[in-house]
């Protein structure tokens, strides 16, 4: 195992980021405040109806492109910072302006290839599993450590491909065989609740406030869980779904996204999936014919971006409070497609670090991460064919 120096400026870009986030915060809450003196003061932050414009950005790591497909990007929760992984053994991370996007450093783990890497909650680590067994790594930022993670006590699986963080940053969930769920706490490393579904789990996620876990089997059924009793407090099937391939939810609590095999993704609210004996998705997005394997909403769940790799180009923002789906024309003299024929996709939101920063990176099968940049509009006269998106029922 070998990694690259570290670079001093990692922590204080973090530190600065974080700062920076707590006093947006703080500049958030007295606009809140104001904004509920009276509709005369102020704009809402919500997206008008209308066309969203799309602006083609330099690709996220054009400095450093990986040797082999990407498995995994994500931007840092609080820091401009942007990370790949790769099956080239590498993670990289990259200071992202949407110009140059500066390579700040890559980490190199010999003989393991990247599954997924993921920030912790508080965006000081980066957890990464492979492909073969349960071995994973934990990258501490700060100190600019490799951790070798060897044993989990309690953990009787042959390997760990994928996982979730909580929000609280307490315990990973770690996707087992034979549908079993572990919990391991961060802290101790060792597994102090396992869960069991029917089926393969295909994904899983923890609501925003951590206290229970969704989760999504090959089946077609979903299963709530409560983190602290781990017990099962619902189940029951996606509407229509022969096998499930996905799953997504939103971070005000208002929506679950479950994914297909058909290509079709059913939006149901969580409180109804929590108290209907039988809940009834709110609406079916039917905008895509191969198996729906990225979901996720952007964080005022107001879009829900939807992808599949299994064809190119297969990209959807589909607006949660409508039965509108934007989706990408077809590349002409006048458009750039979003993404370049041959890369097959997964989508991601970024973080929102402010209000009139929304922007979304498309991770590829390829070396390169597109990184797209998108602004507002409610006003169609201003896009004719320049347009990168537009709007179809």
């Amino acid at each position: 195992m070998r990694s690259a120096l570290r670079d001093p400026s990692i922590g204080s870009l973090i530190s600065r980021s974080s700062a920076e986030a707590e006093s947006e915060d703080e500049d958030e809450e007295d606009e809140d405040l104001l904004r509920r003196t009276g509709n005369f003061i102020g704009s809402s932050d919500s997206l008008p109806k209308g066309t969203i414009k799309i602006k083609k950005c330099v690709d996220a790591n054009s400095e450093s492109p990986a040797d082999a497909k990407l498995t995994s990007v994500q931007f840092h929760p609080s820091a401009q910072i942007l990370m790949t992984s790769s099956l080239d053994h590498s993670i990289s991370l990259f200071q992202v302006d949407g110009k140059t996007n500066a390579k700040i450093q890559t980490i190199h783990l010999e003989k393991f290839p990247v599954n997924k890497a993921s920030f912790s909650a508080d965006g000081e680590q980066i957890v990464a599993t492979g492909w073969k067994n349960k071995l994973f790594y934990i990258y501490d930022m700060m100190e600019g450590r490799i951790i070798p993670v060897t044993n989990v006590r309690g953990l009787n699986e042959q390997k760990v491909s994928d996982f979730q963080v909580s929000p609280d940053g307490k315990y990973l969930l770690l996707f087992g065989s034979s549908g079993f769920l572990h919990l391991m706490s961060s802290k101790t490393r060792e597994v102090v609740r396992s869960m069991k579904l029917n089926g393969k789990v295909c994904a899983a996620a923890f609501t925003a406030d951590g206290s229970k876990i969704f989760a999504n089997s090959e089946e077609g059924e979903v299963f709530i869980w409560d983190v602290q009793s781990s017990k099962c407090v619902k189940r029951f099937e996606d509407d229509g779904c022969v096998r499930g391939t996905s799953l997504a939810l939103s971070r005000d609590g208002s929506y679950l996204a479950c994914g297909s095999q058909a290509g079709v993704v059913n939006i149901y609210s969580q409180r109804d999936c929590l108290l209907d004996a039988e809940p009834k998705p709110q609406k079916a997005v039917l905008n895509l014919l191969t198996a729906v394997t990225s979901l996720s909403f952007n964080s005022s769940a107001e879009i829900l971006a939807i992808g599949s790799r299994h064809a190119d180009e297969a990209n959807r923002l589909h607006r949660s409070q409508s039965a509108m789906v934007s989706f990408t024309p077809a590349p002409t003299r006048h458009h750039e497609a979003w993404v370049v024929p041959q890369r097959k996709t997964r989508v991601r939101f970024r973080p929102r670090l402010s209000p009139t920063l929304p922007v979304f990176e498309l991770s590829t099968q390829n070396r390169f991460s597109p990184l797209r940049e998108t602004t507002r509009c409610c006003d169609h006269r201003r896009f004719h064919r320049s347009a990168r998106t537009r709007y179809v029922r």
